[in-house]
């Protein structure tokens, strides 16, 4: 519509369209929002590309107060701490979230692959090619590149041994970009033994991780049952066998008076003794239903006072309190136990069993054991190292193999490391874009483009020369040797299969979808309406 229409239709009020929005209001129309879509997405993706890699770099995240940091090169971890007001870049950081929860790994990755479509889109534009050609191309280039990664999964679940050993590549493959790399073996160890003790169930609760500052990460080790980190109270047994276990969220504090906002007011001080002995009488009565139960361990997730500890004590039940509610949550899995609140009908409540309740040393710190749970599977796995920054960082480390270990148990599937899949995918996509006419072949082009661009940059921050790297991998793959990739370690191109550098079929595939969907939104951007701030009251 002209300027003299809308003049003639609206008045002169409304000759231009910025004038219908409210003051204070951005309108960022055309070229300009797509620009600032492409940016923010663009430098979102690379602040986390340093870090990809066996020897990709840490990043250091302060808090506002400055007294509360982190040291990872976790991709999810640094984009949830990143607080940024452009759209664009937020739509990566979900997509990295998403990533996290439904893969667990490979959250750099996804971030700088979406990051690299968007920069070759970006060109593309620039040459006047328009936005839905470029999403016409790369659909097409996604499906082809989709098809190559299947053709190249291999899937040995048939085989036990085959299959323990391309779980341990897996596991060893993720955890070579972590902190704990020079220890990856004995992790990938660990984590495999606690995964395959699951017995097919993919159940992450079952696995506890336990912290323990002191000793080396050498010196982790799996504990078979539960450990739950609390003390036993005071004049308590501290080894109980074949035990009946209550897990209770219940209030155990009220042996004294404890009315909230009501004034009590008496005569005499024998008065205050009656009603004391009233709070203590419903006490009592409460530990009496709960020891009809017939358990001879009382955990609770809240503070038991001196009064009920007592009565416990007593009994000879062993009772712990304040234990933290995920613990408790994961400890009543485990001992497949429900988790109790009323006591009118004691016999009524599930109580979970175990063989040997007990209490042992890490360290210098007293734990609880639970040894024989009912879900035997479950395990414990005990992290040490020197400081808290370091053992926070390990367990995210653990955390991502577990996460990848238990995709692969379900999904089966797994591909050749070292940027095997990503150079046969690209040239897949261009021997494709090779038969199409138009202008969608240079969209695809551009897709084989951004999928190069990350074993370029997982061989520039080892320090290599990405480019003869990666043409020397080009051109044994074209000879048809896909199980090609980069050795990171000597810095030369090595054969994937012998080196053992795995990963996950369902990690690569999810990638791929997830940053080709997030370009193509940001692609289609043409508008970013900013609304008005809201305006204070005077």
């Amino acid at each position: 519509m002209s300027t003299s229409d809308k003049a003639r239709l609206f008045g002169n009020k409304f000759t231009t369209g910025a004038d219908i929005m409210a003051d204070g209001t951005e309108d960022h129309k055309g070229d300009v929002a797509r620009l600032q879509s492409f940016i923010g997405a663009i430098a979102i993706a690379d602040l986390v590309k340093s870090t990809m890699g066996p020897m990709g770099m840490d990043k250091i995240l302060l808090s506002t107060t400055g007294k509360e940091m982190k040291v990872t090169n976790d991709g999810a971890t640094i984009l949830k701490s990143v607080v940024v007001d452009n759209p664009a870049a937020n739509v990566l950081i979900n997509m990295s979230k998403v990533q996290d929860e439904e893969v667990g790994d490979g959250t750099t990755s996804v971030t700088v692959l979406a990051g690299e479509f968007l920069r070759e889109a970006e060109k593309l534009i620039n040459a006047k090619i328009h936005p839905q050609t470029i999403i016409a191309g790369f659909r097409q280039a996604t499906e082809v590149a989709k098809k190559r990664l299947i053709d190249m999964a291999m899937d040995n679940s048939k085989d036990t041994a085959k299959f323990r050993a391309d779980l341990i590549n897996i596991a060893k493959t993720t955890l070579s970009s972590k902190v704990v790399q020079h220890d990856r073996e004995f992790f990938a160890e660990l984590c495999v033994d606690a995964v395959l003790r699951l017995d097919g169930s993919t159940n992450l609760d079952q696995i506890q991780i336990v912290k323990k500052a002191g000793g080396t990460l050498h010196d982790s080790y799996l504990e078979q049952g539960f450990i739950l980190d609390k003390k036993i109270g005071v004049g308590q047994p501290k080894r109980i066998e074949n035990a009946k276990i209550m897990v209770a969220n219940t209030a155990m504090d009220a042996d004294k008076i404890k009315i909230f906002g009501a004034r009590v007011r008496v005569n005499s001080i024998g008065e205050v003794a009656k009603l004391e002995a009233a709070e203590k009488a419903k006490m009592k009565a409460k530990c009496d239903s709960i020891l009809e139960s017939g358990l001879s361990v009382f955990i609770n997730r809240q503070l038991i006072y001196n009064y009920p500890e007592q009565q416990f004590a007593d009994a000879g039940v062993m009772a712990i309190e304040h234990a933290d509610f995920d613990g408790i949550e994961r400890l009543a899995s485990c001992l497949d136990a429900e988790i109790a609140s009323t006591f009118t009908d004691p016999k009524g409540i599930k109580l979970g069993t175990c063989e040997l309740v007990e209490e042992v040393m890490i360290g210098e710190d007293r734990v609880l054991r639970f040894s024989g749970v009912a879900k035997g599977a479950a395990c414990t796995m005990v992290l040490r190292g020197a400081n808290g920054a370091l053992l926070d960082e390990a367990e995210r480390s653990i955390h991502d193999a577990l996460c990848v270990l238990m995709t692969t148990v379900r999904e089966h599937r797994s591909v050749y490391g070292g940027g095997a899949c990503e150079i046969s995918m690209a040239q897949a996509v261009e021997a494709s874009a090779a038969d199409i006419a138009g202008k969608a072949a240079l969209a695809m082009k551009g897709f084989a483009v951004a999928l190069r661009a990350i074993p370029h940059a997982v061989a520039d921050n080892g320090g290599y020369d990405s480019a003869a790297m990666v043409t020397i991998l080009e051109s044994e793959h074209a000879k048809g040797n896909y199980q090609m990739g980069l050795d990171m370690l000597n810095g030369v191109v090595g054969d994937m299969a012998e080196l053992g550098i795995m990963e996950s079929f369902r990690s690569k595939e999810q990638s791929l979808l997830s940053a080709a969907e997030a370009a193509e939104m940001i692609i289609r951007v043409d508008n970013i309406v900013k609304a008005a701030p809201r305006q204070r009251q005077q």
